[in-house]
């Protein structure tokens, strides 16, 4: 089939199978993008073989099963979408109510903050620059019993003995 003779079945065919299929689904551009699905589709089909005897009534099936997939398929992204705004409401009533308990992160952090390969003052401020958000500036005001800065060397030495406790 040539390019022209498909034009010629479009200017001939395309305003009577509009009326058509408006008529059988209802809507006038679900019809109309339909009947573009079933131009492409007959484009393709047709090319290498002959147009059917009633090219009209073959784009009208076509173009009424495009449109019943169209529905279809926005059916279930309606159901899905509804679902799916169920389980986000759900998840944010869930984010605002306070959690008491500590979260398995938090713990390793508090194992690994007081591991015993640390000295006790490494272990307070390490504890109080991780756990609590303290400064190192902070920390370094709280009194320790040695001396030293033991909110500096706290990340170094947990990285030198790759300290990890596995809950």
């Amino acid at each position: 089939m040539t390019p022209g003779e498909i034009d010629k079945i479009f200017r001939d065919e395309a305003g009577r199978a509009l009326a058509t299929l408006i008529r059988l689904v209802g809507d006038f551009d679900l019809a109309e993008d339909a009947l573009q699905d079933a131009f492409a589709v007959a484009l393709e089909r047709w090319a290498g073989s002959e147009v059917p005897g009633n090219p009209r009534a073959w784009l009208v099936n076509v173009a009424k099963h495009k449109a019943i997939d169209r529905i279809r398929r926005q059916a279930v992204f309606r159901g899905k979408q509804q679902a799916l705004v169920h389980e986000l409401e759900l998840n944010a009533q869930a984010v605002d109510e306070p959690t008491a308990t500590l979260d398995d992160d938090m713990l390793r952090l508090i194992f690994t903050c007081c591991h015993p390969a640390f000295a006790p003052e490494v272990q307070v401020a390490l504890t109080l620059r991780t756990i609590c958000g303290l400064s190192t500036a902070q920390v370094a005001r709280v009194p320790r019993g040695r001396g030293g800065n033991g909110a500096a060397a706290g990340p170094r030495q947990a990285e030198d003995q790759a300290c990890r406790h596995p809950l």
